[in-house]
């Protein structure tokens, strides 16, 4: 595990960086065209990148990005 130290500025920043990446993602996780495998890949680096932001942003933030589970699980292709 590593340690940071910020600034305040550097946290908006990084913040920011975050949020347009995760948003980015939703977008092509509906996209049709990416293959089952792509997103899969895309899923994990989502769960990541989902848990980066969690450590600096509100929970309200946190909730415009959790991605929830259809019950009958989306086909890929």
């Amino acid at each position: 595990m590593l340690g940071f130290l910020f600034t305040s500025k550097e946290v908006q920043e990084l913040e920011y960086l975050l949020k347009r990446e995760l948003e980015e993602m939703l977008l092509d996780f509906s996209d049709k065209r990416i293959d089952y495998l792509v997103k899969r890949a895309m899923e994990e680096r989502y769960s990541i990148i989902f848990r980066m932001y969690a450590r600096i942003a509100s929970p309200n933030e946190i909730s415009k990005y959790v991605r929830r589970k259809k019950t009958g699980e989306e086909n890929f292709t």
